[in-house]
């Protein structure tokens, strides 16, 4: 029942969107924690019935993507990814070679991949190529950045605003898309973007040269010392952490060497003896103030003895960017208690290709950011996927089991000719696939859990409901009847690109799926009103929708490389703008040829 029962309909969810496409653009909020507080005010509003609230949980587009995700790691351990990828350690030439073929790798497998996953697991070996041949960084990985979503473009699976398309086909006409009904629009984008990219696209990109930009090595060692515990001093019979608080907010405790052993920080309860030496970071002013203040003696090797906390067998320093979702996007050093609850130091963060210059413990860490992290060797990779952190370093390419690779990219290729054909529908045969694979040991049920982007998926099963509220409370129609009224005098040609336009330009504001979403009603509507096909429209709103190359937040791609290129954010338009130009040009022609404006 509604609370507004003279109120048209379509007024609240109006409302209701307005606040949505706000706080999507504010960014100050996560996207799937707004729409799940959007779903939640349009019930109580009566615009959604309680029975349907949640029903995108079960909706098959998002039961396919997180399907997808979980395929995607199952290929990853089972050495598919890296058997891809090795060839490319071994490639010659300049940065138009590098960039094409990067750029048209990650295209392809963003294709039947996560993107994002497909960009991150080969971002660490463009790195390192690059550094290899002396190539700025900056001139490679945004273009990977952008293949990643014209390489989504060519299939159903590729990302998940193709399947949102695909299920609102089958809503409107009991018909969806089939896994490669986009392809023929799909791969003359990528492979016209792909081509710009390589030839003429990273010439507009900066060059940058700086030690950040060619991997963002920051000179740590300059600010790290030994405080060595006298005799009687006030810290011994202290805990570490006690000792930790004293040193205050401008040094940092890295770790603690007791003879030859050395005492990690996370032991936080152990007491401090006299002779203990504090391995500490901080700048000059505040090392000489602490050791007035304390009556502490600062250590002082022979130029024999000297030794640096890398060489301790069991740390190990680390360079990594934040991952879009990741766990310390939007937090500080403090706030997660990283020494003491994860057993690292934070030593340097880099944004936008600039070290930052404040207390280390009170900076807000945003995605995109590359960070220098200090931990135990062994345990420091399972923080850093813990924490949402991709290493930069040079990753080692495994060499896959031939049976392995074979049988993953087998059960691969049966699920998506079984749902090719028409056998089982795409998320029945994805599921099954996972199952199979599950059982085949190809991927555990931790990591099962683990590849499965849950942010995205409360995204989506949030937004379809609300997508379906625009749609039937006549609020789609309205702003279908604006459009075709706009273009009624005008051949349907320029209703088609009034609704490319659109998507292109929301989906660089807020997500992308949320765009595919909201503009699919929207663009049957228009359709309609026309009186042509709607399935020309529908590939529009696919199109746009993965089309926001024009700032690092429009799509996790694009923040994934802000930290590592060194870019700024005013970078993304030089590139972005032109190439969003050509993939709408040859969206429009390639559309009207595949998929014809025959009437209704």
């Amino acid at each position: 029942m509604s609370l507004l029962t003279d109120v048209p309909d379509h007024v609240p969810v109006f409302v209701v969107l307005a606040l949505i496409l706000a706080l999507f653009v504010w960014d100050r909020f996560r996207y799937e924690a707004v729409a799940l507080g959007a779903l939640v005010v349009l019930v109580v509003l009566g615009a959604i019935d309680p029975g349907d609230a949640f029903s995108g949980l079960g909706h098959p587009a998002v039961v396919t993507v997180a399907a997808v995700l979980v395929i995607s790691q199952a290929l990853v351990n089972a050495g598919v990814v890296d058997t891809i990828a090795r060839p490319l350690t071994a490639v010659k030439g300049g940065v138009m070679v590098q960039v094409m073929l990067f750029t048209g790798i990650v295209a392809l497998l963003s294709a039947f991949m996560n993107n994002v996953g497909a960009l991150a697991l080969l971002m660490p070996v463009a790195i390192k190529l690059c550094k290899d041949r002396q190539v700025p960084p900056s001139k490679v990985l945004m273009p990977m950045a952008f293949g990643s979503l014209l390489g989504g473009l060519m299939t159903a699976i590729g990302t998940p605003p193709n399947l949102i398309v695909a299920q609102y086909r089958a809503r409107i006409s009991e018909q969806p898309f089939s896994m490669f009904d986009f392809s023929p629009v799909g791969m003359a984008i990528a492979l016209g973007g792909v081509a710009f990219l390589g030839v003429l696209g990273w010439r507009l990109l900066p060059r940058r040269d700086g030690e950040l930009a060619a991997g963002i090595e920051f000179n740590v060692e300059g600010y790290r010392s030994e405080i060595v515990v006298p005799e009687d001093h006030a810290w011994v019979g202290k805990t570490l952490r006690e000792a930790a608080a004293a040193l205050g907010e401008s040094v940092t405790l890295l770790t603690v060497m007791r003879g030859e052993q050395r005492i990690p920080i996370q032991h936080r309860h152990v007491p401090v003896r006299a002779g203990d030496i504090l391995w500490v970071e901080a700048e000059a002013e505040a090392l000489k103030a602490l050791i007035e203040a304390e009556g502490l003696t600062l250590g002082g090797r022979g130029k024999d003895e000297t030794e640096t906390l890398d060489s301790v067998e069991d740390v190990q320093l680390v360079e990594c960017v934040v991952l879009p979702d990741g766990r310390l996007n939007g937090q500080t050093a403090r706030s997660l208690n990283l020494r003491w609850r994860y057993g690292i130091n934070l030593l340097a963060v880099s944004r936008q290709g600039q070290p930052m210059k404040t207390r280390l413990s009170r900076v807000q860490i945003t995605a995109g950011d590359v960070l220098i992290l200090e931990g135990e060797r062994e345990a420091l990779g399972e923080v850093l996927s813990v924490l949402g952190c991709l290493p930069l370093a040079d990753r080692d390419l495994r060499i896959g089991n031939d049976r392995r690779v074979w049988a993953g990219v087998g059960l691969f290729g049966s699920a998506i000719a079984v749902a090719a054909v028409g056998w089982l529908p795409i998320h029945i045969s994805f599921v099954t696939c996972v199952l199979v694979m599950s059982a085949a040991n190809m991927i555990s049920s931790r990591d099962i859990y683990r590849a499965i982007d849950w942010p995205i998926i409360f995204l989506l099963a949030a937004m379809i409901p609300v997508g379906t509220a625009l749609d039937t409370s006549g609020g789609a129609a309205l702003i279908a009847n604006a459009l075709g009224s706009w273009a009624g005098d005008l051949p349907p040609v320029w209703g088609l690109a009034a609704v490319l336009v659109i998507t292109m330009t929301l989906s660089d504001i807020v997500n992308n799926a949320a765009a595919a979403v909201l503009m699919c009603p929207i663009a049957a509507g228009v359709a309609g009103t026309l009186g042509v096909a709607t399935d020309p429209f529908l590939m529009a709103v696919a199109v746009g929708a993965s089309c926001a190359f024009l700032t690092p937040v429009g799509h996790q791609s694009n923040t994934l490389v802000l930290g590592p290129g060194g870019y700024r954010f005013r970078d993304y338009w030089p590139l972005g703008l032109p190439l969003q130009i050509l993939v709408g040009v040859i969206a429009m022609l390639m559309i009207l040829l595949v998929w014809p404006l025959t009437p209704a």
